[in-house]
């Protein structure tokens, strides 16, 4: 027998070998089996728990009798803040003032009058005192906005907000304590509402997950679409012919992106009458787009696009609302070519000093804060902040600084580099501890923290046994992440604005600032001005010194002392209370009052029965308003420690 012949093995008659098949499917069954989740009792996680689970589960099982294309479309957004300790209930007040200085009603937008009348489900216009009495306790607070799409059809907000929180009381079986506010001040017009966290028997209200991700936007489209009725064909081609010329990212951009491959976008001929209305509303937006730099033609249906341009458009549409906000502010419209947005991301981009012009909302749910400065280089800056403390942000017209974080390294990136340099890229908590020895538990799952929060945004790769991928450029990408997800330092360079500062008899930033940083024009030209008259101030006064050019340094601690003095006594006179000097004895016990604001700075003011003190300020003390504290002097300055609460019983 040669070397290329075999022997068959038959089998059975009639056998078309299903037994290799059954053989072949049990073992995809144990595959899959291995792959699905198990049978086991799932994990509390409370989104079915508390108010509002029923409604919310109706809304997700019910059906439209209209198409998706012709509902009414509704933002709504929901936070729960809590009452933190030592700053919570601040919180709350602040936010119900923020809400109101920043709304703008629709018949008085160009009135001098701008703030935003707060109300309810019977009174037109309310005090915010009795509401923020009743939330004293409150361990919570629902902050919401509703922003229906077609808001400039529904006429006046107020009674489709009364509308919407009635059907939401409805839901969750109990009255509710709210108040709301309509802003117009922005091209989008929407209602800011704040719900107390109490039922109506004075429990906490426990509002479910699902009715707040589902169930309130349910409720605001099924009020909108009683208005109003679902969308015709008139209103959606109008609202799509709108579209093309707009400076920010739209459902056309969106559908558009949808058709990129490799960077191109390509369009066919269309068919039907509905296609074609679709491809010419393309065509127009894409010649938008060319005329934005954002795509080049290469035929008569082939687009290059840019990289970044769905991004780009975003930052468009972010600037515009920025220009809307501040014109509303302030009464005029604000040239765009004049606003710089300082961005910590951007290289080079570190420091900018110069006047407050405003501050203004930046995530009205979260009290985060955005200001625009007049810089010193004679340009218009918008910054975004992080969330501020109630009572920390300056008065318009002080001078402050904002700052870019150093570009730094992580101490923890480095090792997590070096270990994964050794072990050809990879990085692992087996691996640490095995070429650190010396590396506890604790620090290793600290860098295990650091890399998970680095996979979720794309940095790095972590393979199904915990192995996480390290390439050679890690530490210099996860800081570039860590630079642009930073928060922007303010620093408060001071707290009255120039005018103040002229005849004081005191060190002020005046005294300081370089006149040589300072532009020939806008705030800059101000300060050279204002350089000029302090001179003749100080000279008048006999406190100048032509060596320095400025205030004599030999007299700036005393004279700071004396505007000390002189604020102390003022308030001796005001409250009857005896003035002593925190910087020269041992300590002091008191509460923390308020802040005094001075040409030469904030400080604190500390008082007990009969007595008070003033000392520096700072940001952190207003989360401890209205607590006990004890003030020392030490080698490094003054430092606070945070003392009992005396009550009754203590």
């Amino acid at each position: 027998m040669g070397g290329d012949e075999f022997i068959p093995k038959l089998g059975r008659p009639g056998n078309r070998g299903a037994g290799a098949g059954k053989c072949y499917v049990a073992r995809v069954k144990r595959a899959a089996k291995k792959l699905a989740r198990p049978k086991g009792k799932r994990g509390f996680s409370g989104a079915r728990t508390g108010r509002g689970v029923a409604a919310a589960r109706m809304a997700g099982l019910r059906g439209h009798p209209f198409a998706k294309f012709r509902m009414r479309r509704v933002i709504v957004k929901v936070h729960i803040a809590r009452a933190a300790r030592g700053v919570g209930k601040a919180a709350f007040r602040a936010h119900v003032k923020y809400i109101q200085r920043d709304g703008v009603d629709r018949n008085k937008a160009e009135g001098r009058d701008r703030a935003g009348n707060l109300y309810d489900r019977s009174d037109e216009r309310l005090d915010d005192r009795s509401f923020l009495e009743r939330s004293t306790d409150d361990r919570h607070q629902f902050r919401i906005i509703l922003s229906p799409e077609d808001a400039d059809q529904l006429g006046d907000l107020k009674e489709s907000t009364r509308a919407f929180m009635a059907g939401v009381e409805k839901d969750l079986g109990t009255r509710l304590d709210w108040v709301a506010v309509d802003h117009h001040d922005t091209g989008h017009p929407h209602t800011h509402i704040v719900i107390r966290g109490r039922d109506a028997r004075g429990r906490d209200l426990v509002i479910a997950r699902d009715y707040l991700t589902k169930g309130l936007r349910q409720r605001a489209q099924d009020m909108v679409m009683d208005r109003l009725g679902p969308r015709r064909d008139l209103e959606i081609a109008r609202a799509n012919a709108n579209e093309i010329a707009q400076e920010r990212l739209t459902g056309l951009d969106r559908r558009l992106g949808a058709l990129q491959r490799d960077g191109v976008i390509s369009m066919t001929d269309a068919a039907s009458g509905e296609t074609r209305f679709e491809r010419t509303l393309r065509l127009r937006r894409m010649a938008a787009l060319e005329r934005l730099g954002l795509a080049k033609p290469l035929s008569r249906s082939l687009w290059r696009m840019s990289e970044g341009w769905q991004d780009h458009l975003r930052g468009l549409g972010k600037r515009g609302d920025i220009i809307r906000t501040l014109s509303a502010h302030a009464g005029r419209a604000a040239d765009p070519n004049d606003l710089c947005v300082f961005d910590a991301a951007v290289p080079g981009q570190t420091t900018v000093i110069g006047k407050l012009l405003a501050d203004l909302p930046g995530d009205e749910l979260r009290d985060r804060r955005a200001i625009v400065i007049a810089g010193l280089d004679g340009k218009t800056w918008h910054v975004d902040l992080a969330e501020q403390l109630p009572g920390t942000l300056p008065e318009a017209g002080a001078i402050v600084e904002v700052s870019a974080p150093a570009p730094m390294p992580r101490p923890s990136d480095r090792t997590i580099a070096g270990i994964a340099a050794i072990n050809g890229g990879r990085y692992s908590p087996a691996l640490h501890a095995r070429d650190d020895p010396g590396a506890g538990s604790a620090y290793i799952e600290a860098h295990k923290r650091r890399l998970e929060a680095l996979r979720r945004a794309g940095l790095v790769q972590r393979d199904a046994e915990g192995v996480w991928t390290i390439g050679p450029d890690y530490v210099e990408r996860a800081t570039r992440h860590d630079v642009a997800h930073a928060r922007v330092r303010l620093d408060v360079k001071a707290w009255t604005g120039l005018e103040s500062q002229l005849s004081v008899r005191a060190q002020t930033w005046l005294d300081t600032v370089n006149p040589d940083e300072c532009a020939e024009h806008g705030f800059g030209a101000a300060v050279r001005n204002a350089r000029q008259r302090r001179a003749v101030y100080l000279q008048r006064e006999g406190l100048w010194s032509e060596t320095a050019q400025s205030l004599d340094p030999a007299r700036r601690g005393q004279l700071a002392q004396q505007v000390l003095r002189a604020a102390a006594a003022s308030e001796a006179a005001r409250s009857g209370r005896g003035f002593v000097d925190g910087l020269e004895g041992p300590s002091f016990e008191g509460v923390y009052e308020r802040p005094v604001t001075l040409a030469t700075g904030r400080f604190a003011l500390i008082a007990r029965a009969k007595e008070f003190t003033l000392v520096p300020w700072r940001a952190e003390l207003e989360r401890h308003r209205g607590r006990q504290m004890i003030i020392k002097r030490t080698g490094k300055g003054v430092t606070w420690t945070l003392g009992k609460t005396r009550g009754i019983g203590r």
